[in-house]
């Protein structure tokens, strides 16, 4: 539970006392394979699931075997936190790597909801901010090059990877695929190639063995526009 704490107190401050309620959460943990659904489209989940390591991300199948990711969640997240609330699922929850989680019983988690209220007011924060990140990708894809898009989100996933302590120096896990890339972004597994390429040839970043190293971090903010203040981070992990 200390990787869900780490995601809060990112975005909102925490009590002693609520800390220390957020580790008394019963949950099974349970380690899945990549590839492996959490929940899925039209499930009516029980218990909600706490990343504790590796990948996960959201995603609709179309007609054809077409995907859309929506998008990609890293430890501390609670990709599914709306099915306390919106009882059918409408989208399906996966892992990109393996990964382990948290599965935490629907009544326990209203049940500290309702005696921390300020625990309800951070998830109800990060409800918000996960609406703010959605309104981000929907403008990249509708109004952004390719290359803006992808810049975009090699800095959105490094903030909220470094705001949990796990990354640092403009270097972090990226176990993202190209065709992940496309899925997400909307663009095809060669126009992906083409402008990682065009970044790597212009000494934006290097992209090697799921590891992205961001070696030119202004320069990558000037070319996804990248504004930060949508994530609505307080304060980053020591």
């Amino acid at each position: 539970m200390t990787m869900l704490i780490r995601k809060l107190e990112s975005i909102a401050t925490l009590s002693d006392e609520e800390r220390q309620a957020i580790l008394s959460l019963p949950a099974k943990t349970r380690v899945l394979q990549p590839g492996q659904d959490i929940a899925r489209d039209g499930d009516t989940p029980s218990q909600c699931c706490l990343l504790l390591d590796g990948w996960a991300y959201r995603y609709k199948i179309l007609g054809e075997g077409r995907k859309q990711i929506f998008s990609f969640h890293i430890p501390g997240d609670i990709p599914d936190l709306q099915s306390l609330h919106i009882h059918t699922m409408d989208h399906s929850l996966g892992t990109l790597t393996q990964a382990m989680v948290a599965l935490i019983p629907h009544e326990a988690m209203r049940e500290l909801t309702t005696r921390y209220p300020g625990i309800a007011a951070a998830f109800w924060r990060d409800t918000l901010v996960d609406a703010a990140i959605f309104r981000e990708w929907m403008v990249g894809m509708g109004r952004k090059s390719a290359f803006g898009r992808i810049a975009h989100l090699f800095c959105e996933m490094y903030l909220k990877l470094e705001a949990v302590g796990l990354a640092g120096e403009h270097r972090c896990r990226l176990p993202i695929t190209q065709i992940d890339l496309g899925d997400a972004l909307g663009l095809s597994n060669v126009h992906v190639n083409r402008v990682l390429q065009e970044m790597r040839g212009k000494g934006l970043i290097t992209l090697r063995s799921n590891t992205l190293v961001i070696e030119a971090w202004d320069d990558l903010i000037r070319a996804g526009e990248f504004d930060p203040t949508y994530l609505h981070l307080q304060k980053r992990a020591a």
